[in-house]
């Protein structure tokens, strides 16, 4: 997909990975919608803030009506709340699974018809490591990424007939807010994950491992 001239909507754009997808988009000569729940922290120059939660079909739907020229969606918006499966608050798993999987679904479908009836384009779920790695302690969590990565592989399918790539961002830990509480030294940099994100955007890849952890995870599906 050339990415110069692209028309793509961030979401979770404001902060952490989707701020550094969405400046270097504009860097690369695309027009970008910066969504967030509350645009006004959106400080970005050169994108247009997009009012979006991903929780709220109405507001999914309300945005495909505005972002009506997208090429590239970049389903980026997520949270981690630390749940246990078993133990854990069910109101708060259930708000990772509607963040997280159900948020990532409603983009897509509102967006595949308009990314369809623009020629064609890309979407890119941001997803984990934690996709194929199923630690206790984010039992919930890894359980919504595990969820969205089956989604990522079957949207796949479904959209390729209409001209839609679909290509998953796989990484373990990264410099943003999410993983404050993580030691620096197990940290990616994000800005690095992002340009390998929209180099295999711009190249049609399926599928991005980021970081050695995530690469090592992967490998070791082959042998569990």
């Amino acid at each position: 997909m050339e990415l110069k001239g692209a028309v793509a909507v961030v979401t979770g754009a404001n902060r952490g990975l989707g701020r550094h997808l969405a400046d270097q988009l504009v860097q690369r000569g695309a027009k970008v919608y910066a969504a967030a729940r509350r645009p006004e922290t959106v400080d970005l120059a050169g994108v247009t803030p997009l009012r979006l939660d991903v929780t709220d079909e109405e507001s999914v739907r309300a945005a495909a009506r505005v972002a009506s020229d997208a090429t590239l969606l970049v389903n980026n918006a997520g949270i981690s709340t630390g749940t246990t499966l078993v133990t854990g608050e069910l109101d708060a798993i259930r708000l990772e699974l509607e963040t997280n999987f159900f948020g990532p679904l409603a983009l897509t479908r509102a967006f595949a018809p308009v990314i369809e009836g623009n020629g064609g384009g890309t979407v890119l779920n941001v997803l984990s490591a934690l996709s194929w790695l199923h630690p206790a302690g984010l039992g919930s969590y890894a359980a919504t990424k595990a969820a969205t990565w089956a989604q990522t592989n079957a949207v796949r399918e479904e959209l390729a007939p209409r001209g839609i790539t679909v290509t998953a961002l796989h990484v373990a830990y990264m410099d943003t807010d999410m993983a404050a509480r993580v030691p620096g030294d197990q940290k990616v940099d994000p800005a690095d994950v992002a340009a390998q994100a929209l180099n295999a955007v711009a190249d049609g890849l399926p599928e991005i491992l980021a970081d050695d952890v995530t690469r090592q995870v992967k490998r070791g599906l082959a042998t569990a």
